[in-house]
Order: structure tokens, then sequence, then C-alpha cells
């Protein structure tokens, strides 16, 4: 077995535009030098622009794939994507951590698409401020980190490390925040006079992006700062909403 390239799991849905989900996080494994393998939480038909229709996998499904990849291979992190609810993410997290305690998981916590198609049950958002604990890192857009706030779910009694991404803000437009512990270290663009195009999917790519740099053993803030150098690199690489990774 191969050791030189430390093994990432996407958890996450299946995107058959490969802007998203699986297919783009297994993109970006590959381009950091991480191998990585996918377990499907959802098949969706859609294209970058628009969600169609989404069909949840079963839970005892999604379980057995991730028990079958780590009961052969020393997964070092995991990335989580679309998940259907509260007891989802829970027993998916569960799982990887009856292999592996000191995991690194991290949770990108898809809500709705860009065109509006709901996926997280917002009504089990309470249910997580005992799962939060577990994670390593979440990586909600803007408007997510709102939502996930109104829940409490980064309270004092819940500090995990959350990295707000920019990429909707209003002001100051692709400034990332990351929160580690109670301190806020701001990660600005790496060049205000470089033109960025939206891209379907680079909310799934930076946080995969992440997931590998720290099973390659980076700490939290620089994982981060890669990751945000990897997504400025795709953001800018086509105009259309389809990135391509290099």
């Amino acid at each position: 077995m191969q050791k030189e390239r430390p093994f990432v799991i996407s958890i996450a849905g299946f995107d058959p535009s490969g802007g998203a989900g699986i297919l783009a996080d297994t993109k970006t494994f590959e381009q950091i030098g991480v191998t990585g393998f996918g377990v499907c939480t959802a098949l969706t038909q859609q294209t970058e622009s628009q969600c169609l229709r989404l069909e949840w996998r079963p839970l005892q499904e999604i379980i057995q794939g991730i028990c079958i990849l780590m009961d052969h291979y020393p997964v070092s992190a995991v990335k989580i994507g679309i998940v259907k609810d509260a007891e989802y993410l829970d027993e998916i997290i569960k799982t990887v951590q009856a292999y592996n305690f000191d995991i690194k998981i991290v949770w990108d916590p898809v809500l709705k698409s860009t065109s509006e198609f709901s996926f997280f049950n917002l009504e089990t958002l309470s249910m997580l401020k005992n799962t939060v604990d577990k994670i390593s890192l979440i990586t909600p857009n803007y408007n997510e980190y709102g939502v996930l706030k109104d829940y409490n779910l980064f309270s004092d009694e819940n500090l995990r490390p959350v990295l707000i991404k920019g990429g909707h803000r209003e002001d100051q437009l692709g400034t990332d925040v990351l929160v580690e512990k109670g301190n806020e270290i701001i990660l600005q663009p790496t060049d205000a006079n470089t033109v960025y195009y939206p891209k379907h999917g680079s909310g799934c790519v930076m946080s995969s992006a992440i997931a590998g740099y720290l099973a390659k053993g980076e700490s939290l803030e620089i994982a981060c700062r890669k990751g945000k150098l990897y997504i400025e690199k795709f953001l800018k690489s086509s105009p259309g909403l389809l990135g391509t990774h290099s």
C-alpha cells in the first residue's frame, strides 16, 4: 500500500456536472497530493447553475461505505459535504471516530444551493450542539454562518474552529475569517486587483483542500491559508461557472 500520500475521504453528494461534491473533491485531493476516496450521501440531477432533483442515500449504506474504506486504509481526514440532517451528520462522525478518534473532520454545512435548492433539514439544527464539538473545522459561507449562529452552534460552550468564507459578503468580498479558540484571524484576498469569477462548487473545493492539507500535517491556520490560495487559483481559472483544477 502506498504511504506517500495521506488518505482522505469525501463524504458528499454526487454532482454530475463535476463542479461540486465528490467529483470536485477528488479533483482537489489529487492536485494537492493526497489520495482521495468518496462515499456518496446523495445523488443529484444538476448542472453548474441549477439543482433539479436530489435523492438521499440510506444512512446505513453511507455508514457501510465508510467502514469498508476505513477497514482497509489509514484515513487521516474526512471532508463532509451535503447531509440530510443532524442524525446523518452525527452517525457519520461517530463512525469515522470509532476507527480513528484523532481524525481530522471538516464539515462544509451546505444548507442550500446557490439556486435555492434546500439540502440540510434546518429543523434538526438544534440537535447539533454536541455534534459540533467533534468537528475539527466548520466551513460555512457568510450566509450559512448567520443561520448556524442563530441556532447557538457557535456559543461560548461551542468554541469549535470555524472558517467563515467571504464569497457571499456584501462588504469585503472574498475576505474569510478563521475563528479559533475565540481568536479571529482575517484572511484577505491575495491580490485585490485580480479578477475572480463566481464558481459552482467553490465552497466544496475550498473545504476539501483544507481537509487535504490537514491530512498532510499542516496546522489549522496554515491549512486554511493554503486552501485559500488553492480556491483563488480555481476562481480565476475560467470565466464560466465551472472551474478547472491545476
